[in-house]
């Protein structure tokens, strides 16, 4: 590895590997490493020298962001064409996994870059997780470069020609132009009902002749950009290399008579039969070098190809009996990946002090659009002028952002590696203590370590040390220095000494700093503006993300900021309870979660209040990371796992064979209750929600927690200020607290009947006070109720507030925990009809308001529970989108694993242009555990698949349905031979929480037991 001793001050680029799991991000980094010298060139490509942990070389896919710092020298081009001077660069890279479990490093890794390179296969073409990264990418405002990867498959493995292999590049580029085009039609739709200006796109999409699009292959270590060969051709045409360049991408045809370029149009008109220039210039040498090395060797051939290129190929390359070998040494060395990276990373992929002017303005102000205008982008104060140039000097603010915390082992810290010394250096340094020790009179006796005693012994050494990932925007950064760490609760608009602010801010002293180079850490003394850096001293302070702070001559700073709110892609969903196999090992246990919930960005770690510790993760290959970085790393003890706690919705719907109601006289699911001896009666009409009224409570859950926390009348900072109505097919979107009540009668208006009546009548949403079901009150009976004073004297305002929060209590506690197995209800109303309060039978009984608020809690959650079973109950699971992409022969094989775990089929499509079938399908999360093994055996690793959070989906089965009618009684009897799915589901659950079952066990159950013993 080279020396590195700083990092450099300019000339710098940040940028991020990002692209779908197995399109060749890790392989294409090696390639990279190699021009530095951190790997062999014949290793790269293959040694995926940035997946560092042990796991990830077993799965071969990347698990964590990793980062490395590389420098390279580049010849400037000037606008003219002429060429410049060579100059030093460094390009600070962080490869990302391409696996949906980990896209939230996808998420703290953009956040740190400018610029990202997109790896798409050409073979397998846009795939799900290249949508979700380019999202990711446009909503972070990075500048990207396509990578049409894997070029070699079309050769060696579909077997076409150039001609078809131009036709196929040409609908790759197009798809992912499609998807950009996606996300700016949504922004310039937004930015037209705001009545800002929003400009044109020319500049977003990918044009090879921009040079913004990479053709390569990461195994094979070659790759280029259409001004390789626009250079090359001009100088032996004589034609300017700016024009031939715009020609040899599209239909475009050379005319060898006229040395005229055609169109399409004029080539369809006079028939020619001529190659597309891109054929012809381009994918003819590089098919060329691939069939008279790996397809069929010619040497005669192949020394021509030699000769003509101007290379120089070493002996024992040309030598090898693989033909790989030749074909990788002679495209390498013509078309090397590295230079042709390093080039469109400098020129298409903007400095610090560029990017910084437009990115920094919309994290810290949620108002400026993706098209902001130059006043919105204008700095505000010093602190925001600093950060938006980026500066580096003495007098700049120090601002750096910590995106995530990782842990690395304390061996394996620079500080703590043995120094390899050489003899000479041995021989020094035992003279220099041989004269040491004459000097002060002392003994040269040899020594023996005193035994360290119980306590020392019992005071370990941490295994882990926690450091930040993070980026410096301004200022320069040097060991020891302090600063004010802010967290993302932190609100700059209220300055430090308001008390709100005060938990969020604490200062920090960075201890050690590091320049991040794959697997290893080399300690810096200072890191200027611009760099990625690793931070030692956050432990304790910083969670997850946090904003480091620091004025230009020290002390308080005058101005604040908060870079903190990184969008996550992949929320947590599946959970197992936790407990070390011995119980003495509890404290290691509860200090490894609190390590591995800062060390994962993702994960999240929950304490019961019975006091089991449970672990959510955001899928299941993640959730085997985790436990095993738990065992392993950070509790190092034996855990045990429960099976994998899968949360389900209850809820209800009008079916066609419900029972009679259980109110006769009354609506469907109406309740009459009681509390107190009859003290206080009241009636309760309980009915399903309109599922769009449900997706709208859904959508909008987190509006409704702001408009709790901060008031119906505050504007929103997080979300958008979006109008749902402007026509009636509209999908549920999310909306600002300011828009929620309007959006809210709109959505009740359009579910028509009563329900528009009742707009002004929602009294809580719940559970949590947040959640997708409604306590209404139409009749304002709970404002009404003014129950007699208790024997203290309280007020009748006093008492009128806890008869009403008890009965808001009862609704809460009723939607936290349904009557099928105690799981959230979703898409409930809940209707508070009558209420009613006996003065006599309560100044009878003596009793106080406390007591009657814990018993109308109890009626009213009952009464609520036995209301939702007066309708036909439901089972809604968590479901995953499915996205499997297969061949023709493994495609049954698919069908069948599908079928087996109860998934729907949404959609079956060949991809145009490929061999390969996408399916989309909805998998309930009850069902996916083990899917990936399952695809992998039964086609043989030629299927795979990516899951996605999808939501809840109704199951419509009734869990207590059994056969009543002739037909079903004569088809399946009176036990019913089809399992009900519904209520296995529900007896699981029912069984995990030691709730009770109607599954009887019985014991020994051969023996027989009638007959009389002799």
């Amino acid at each position: 590895m080279p020396p590195r001793q700083a990092f450099a001050s300019q000339n710098l680029r940040c940028c991020t590997l990002i692209g779908h799991v197995d399109h060749g991000k890790s392989s294409y980094a090696d390639s990279l490493l190699a021009a530095n010298g951190i790997i062999s060139s014949r290793a790269a490509g293959q040694i995926r020298y940035l997946d560092s942990r042990e796991d990830e070389q077993e799965r071969g896919i990347t698990m964590e962001a990793s980062a490395v710092s590389l420098t390279f020298k580049l010849r400037q081009r000037e606008e003219d064409g002429t060429v410049g001077q060579i100059e030093d660069y460094t390009l600070n890279l962080i490869d990302t996994p391409g696996h949906v479990d980990f896209s939230s490093e996808v998420s703290t890794a953009s956040r740190l870059c400018d610029g990202a390179l997109v790896i798409v296969d050409v073979v397998e073409g846009v795939c799900t997780q290249t949508i979700a990264v380019l999202r990711q990418a446009w909503l972070d405002g990075l500048r990207t470069v396509l990578v049409v990867n894997k070029m070699d498959r079309l050769i060696t493995e579909l077997k076409l020609t150039p001609t078809e292999a131009h036709h196929r590049v040409l609908q790759l580029v197009e798809q992912v132009n499609a998807v950009i085009g996606g996300f700016y039609a949504a922004e310039r739709m937004e930015q037209d009902q705001r009545g800002q200006y929003a400009p044109e796109d020319d500049e977003l999409y990918f044009d090879p002749p921009r040079g913004n699009v990479i053709f390569a292959s990461a195994m094979d270590q070659w790759a280029f950009r259409l001004e390789r060969f626009s250079t090359m051709y001009a100088q032996k045409l004589g034609i300017k290399e700016s024009h031939i360049r715009g020609f040899l991408w599209g239909h475009y045809y050379l005319d060898p008579k006229t040395k005229r370029v055609l169109t399409k149009k004029q080539h369809d008109k006079d028939k020619r039969n001529l190659k597309p220039m891109f054929v012809q210039f381009v994918l003819d040498n590089i098919w060329s070098v691939y069939e008279h090395t790996v397809v069929e060797r010619n040497q005669e051939r192949i020394d021509k190809i030699i000769a003509t290129l101007g290379l120089s190929i070493h002996a024992r390359d040309l030598r090898s009996k693989e033909p790989a070998t030749l074909m990788q040494a002679i495209l390498s060395q013509w078309l090397p990946l590295s230079a042709c990276t390093f080039a469109a990373v400098v020129r298409c992929l903007p400095a610090p002090s560029e990017a910084q002017r437009w990115r920094v303005p919309r994290i810290i102000r949620p108002d400026v659009g993706f098209f902001a205008t130059p006043d919105e982008l204008a700095p505000r104060n010093d602190l925001e002028r600093d950060l938006f140039e980026s500066r580096s000097t003495p007098d700049a603010y120090t601002v750096a952002y910590v995106s995530k915390m990782f842990a690395v082992r304390h061996e394996d810290m620079p500080e703590n590696k043995r120094v390899q010394l050489t003899a000479e250096q041995m021989r020094e340094r035992g003279r220099l203590r041989r004269e040491a020790m004459a000097s002060t009179g002392a003994e040269a006796a040899p020594t023996t370590e005193a035994p360290a005693d119980a306590d020392a012994d019992a005071q370990e050494e941490p295994s882990e040390v926690l450091l930040g990932f993070a980026r410096l925007y301004s200022g320069q950064l040097r060991v020891g220095d302090t600063l004010y760490a802010i967290l993302p609760k932190f609100d700059p608009s209220l300055g430090l000494d308001d008390p709100a602010n005060a938990p969020y801010v604490q200062e920090v002293r960075m201890t050690h700093l590091y320049m991040m180079m794959g697997r290893d850490l080399l300690a810096v003394q200072r890191v200027p503006a611009g760099n990625v850096f690793a931070a030692r001293g956050l432990e304790g302070v910083v969670l997850r993300n946090g904003t480091l702070l620091r004025a230009p001559q020290g002390g308080r700073p005058q101005h604040w900021v908060n870079l903190a709110g990184v969008r996550h892609t992949a929320a947590p969903m599946v959970r197992v309870a936790l407990e070390p196999r011995h119980a003495a090992d509890m404290p290691r246990l509860a200090e490894g979660l609190r390590l591995l919930n800062q060390a994962d960005p993702c994960v999240q770690v929950i304490v019961q209040d019975n006091g089991e510790h449970c672990l959510v993760a955001a899928g299941e290959l993640h959730l085997e990371r985790c436990l095993r970085d738990l065992r392993e790393r950070f509790a190092r003890c034996d855990i045990q796992a429960s099976p994998p706690l899968v949360p389900f919705r209850e809820t209800c719907v009008k079916a066609a064979d419900m029972a009679l109601p259980k109110t006769s006289g009354a609506p469907r699911g109406t309740v009459h209750g009681t509390a107190l001896q009859g003290a206080v009666h009241f009636t309760l009409r309980v009915l399903p929600l309109p599922s769009r009224v449900t997706d709208f409570l859904v959508m909008n859950g987190p509006t409704i927690r702001r408009m709790q926390r901060r008031g119906r009348h505050e504007e929103d900072e997080d979300v958008q200020a979006v109008p749902t109505h402007d026509n009636e097919e509209d999908e549920v979107r999310r909306v600002c607290v300011r828009q929620f009540p309007e959006a809210w009668r709109h959505v009740l208006q359009q579910a028509g009947g009563e329900w528009a009546e009742w707009v002004e009548a929602v009294y809580a949403f719940g559970p949590k006070h947040v959640g997708p079901n409604v306590l209404l009150d139409p009749a304002q009976v709970l404002r009404r109720a003014r129950p007699p004073s208790d024997a203290d004297g309280a007020s009748e305002a006093r008492g009128d507030r806890e008869l009403s929060d008890a009965i808001e209590a009862g609704f809460q506690l009723a939607m936290g925990a349904g009557p099928l197995c105690a799981e959230p209800v979703q898409g409930l109303a809940v209707c508070v009809e009558e209420l009613h309060v006996d003065e006599a039978r309560l100044s009878d009984a003596r009793m106080k308001l406390s007591q009657l608020a814990s018993t109308l809690i109890s009626s009213v959650r009952e009464a609520c529970r036995q209301g939702l079973l007066d309708w036909s109950p439901r089972l809604m699971l968590a479901m995953y989108a499915c996205d499997i992409q297969t061949p023709p022969s493994a495609q049954g094989k698919v069908h069948a694993v599908l079928a087996r775990r109860r998934a729907q089929i949404l959609s079956e499509e060949i991809r145009e242009g490929t061999l390969f079938f996408t399916i989309r399908a909805l998998l309930p999360v009850v069902e996916s555990f083990g899917l990936a093994d399952e695809m992998w055996k039964r086609t043989s690793g030629a299927a795979s698949a990516q899951l996605t959070l999808a939501g809840f989906r109704l199951f419509d089965q009734d869990p207590f349905w059994v056969p009543r009618t002739e037909e079903e009684l004569e088809d399946l009897g009176e036990k019913g031979d089809r399992e009900n799915m519904a209520k296995r589901y529900m007896n699981l659950v029912r069984k995990r929480k030691g709730l009770r079952t109607d599954q009887r066990l019985v014991a020994s159950a051969e023996k027989q037991r009638t007959l009389k013993s002799t």
